[in-house]
């Protein structure tokens, strides 16, 4: 009986790239990790899989309806929602082998039972950074990490990019001056300004029952803008004597003296006092970056301070400061916008050794000629036609070829071709070597 074949397809919510795709990808992906290292993050790699009982230590919301759960023998386990939490656990677990201020990052791919939808996957890389401290964390690594951030994206190829920055202090005491209870509610409330706008924002308010003093000032808030300079000068000038909002001031205005410090032109970063981020989290400063030319793809690059990050696992007190880019969405939504100038190359392969008859050996010791120099070469072996051996470097976008037959074997003397232009010269390997490595 005849095997039955099955359909070979994927999960939904699950992705992989076709070959040039793929190159593309993993090019951004060796960007963002140069960068990390740049500034001197120690990789880390955690288990994908991790008992529940430390993934789950938060417990209830959101996150534990996303968790992939299961069961093998007797343990029950978990494929991890995001890095931060493998931190927490790795940081508590090795913290006396650990040097600190710990700075770490780790690239790897995170795993949510997300609704299905386009653009939203399941399984999808993200590329962290960290800097933990031991107990304290001074404020200047706030102001580095926009510059890790601007010089990141500056790499990747883009020019018009806004770090937006804000201090969760900053909001929480202003807050309090207002005499407004339900925190949660009332930003989640602001944070759709830009969708439904001003009036429909203070409706929302009047609705949760704010009073109209409390929305009066509000709007007050919101309302401030113009450079870094002043909005810090706003701030000052709403004379707000909370302890709280004085210190997240404080905070406010040595990270934007730092983040020039840093390198990083005014046009690439701004105060916007709207965004919050992960409202149970983070407790100092806040970061989002949008890409100004492709806005509607939403913040490609967030995160923030906090003050422990492994109160689950350890009594010692652990605050930090990440950032986290979802690489697999950025790189889908790019894909989409036409981000990427058409690629005709499906290989990383720079020069195809074509034997022209069947003594192959020749061509292997040329290959291993420009291998040696750091050339990637590949030998074609198969029998055919020497029409269907060019179409093959040409259908994968191999730059060069370079054609072996009886003649070059006795002068020793190659044929190099350029697939683009379609020139021939003759070359000793040397010369190739020096021509094209």
């Amino acid at each position: 009986m005849a095997n039955q074949i099955v359909k070979p397809s994927t999960l939904p919510g699950f992705i992989e790239w076709l070959p040039a795709d793929q190159i593309a990808f993993n090019k951004m992906m060796d960007t963002i990790r140069k960068n990390y290292e740049k500034y001197g993050f120690i990789p880390v790699d955690t288990p994908v899989i991790e008992k529940s009982e430390v993934l789950l230590a938060k417990g209830g919301g959101e996150t534990e309806k996303q968790i992939y759960r299961f069961t093998k023998g007797d343990s029950d386990l978990s494929l991890r929602f995001d890095l931060t939490v493998p931190l927490a656990r790795f940081v508590a677990q090795h913290m006396n082998e650990l040097n600190f201020p710990f700075r770490r990052y780790q690239i790897g791919k995170v795993y949510r039972g997300e609704r299905n939808q386009k653009g939203r996957f399941r399984e999808f890389y993200q590329c962290d950074i960290d800097i933990i401290g031991n107990g304290k964390l001074s404020i200047i690594n706030d102001a580095e990490i926009p510059s890790i951030i601007y010089s990141t994206f500056t790499d990747l190829g883009f020019d018009s990019f806004t770090i937006h920055i804000n201090n969760r202090k900053v909001l929480n005491g202003f807050f309090d001056a207002a005499g407004v209870e339900n925190k949660m509610e009332t930003l989640r409330i602001i944070d759709k300004l830009d969708k439904i706008g001003i009036e429909a924002v203070k409706n929302e308010l009047k609705e949760l029952g704010l009073s109209d003093g409390a929305i009066e000032r509000i709007e007050q808030f919101i309302n401030i803008s113009g450079s870094s300079d002043e909005v810090l000068e706003g701030l000052k000038n709403l004379n707000i004597q909370n302890e709280e909002f004085v210190l997240g001031l404080q905070e406010l205005s040595k990270v934007v003296y730092y983040i020039r410090q840093f390198g990083v032109p005014d046009k690439n970063f701004m105060i916007d006092l709207k965004i919050a981020r992960g409202l149970d989290y983070y407790t100092g400063t806040v970061y989002e970056t949008i890409l100004n030319d492709y806005p509607g793809i939403g913040s490609v690059c967030s995160g923030g301070r906090y003050d422990n990050l492994a109160e689950y696992y350890t009594a010692q007190k652990l605050p930090g400061v990440g950032i986290s880019i979802g690489l697999s969405r950025l790189f889908y939504q790019l894909k989409e916008a036409g981000f990427f100038k058409e690629s005709t190359s499906s290989t990383l392969t720079k020069v195809l050794v074509v034997p022209m008859d069947e003594n192959v050996s020749y061509s292997i010791k040329v290959s291993n000629e420009l291998k040696k120099a750091g050339i990637i070469t590949e030998v074609y072996f198969e029998e055919g036609k020497f029409a269907k051996k060019l179409n093959y470097a040409n259908k994968l976008g191999i730059p060069y070829v370079i054609i072996i037959g009886e003649d070059e074997i006795a002068s020793n003397v190659l044929t190099l071709k350029n697939m683009s232009t379609g020139e021939q010269l003759k070359l000793t390997v040397e010369e190739i070597i020096n021509k094209i490595g």
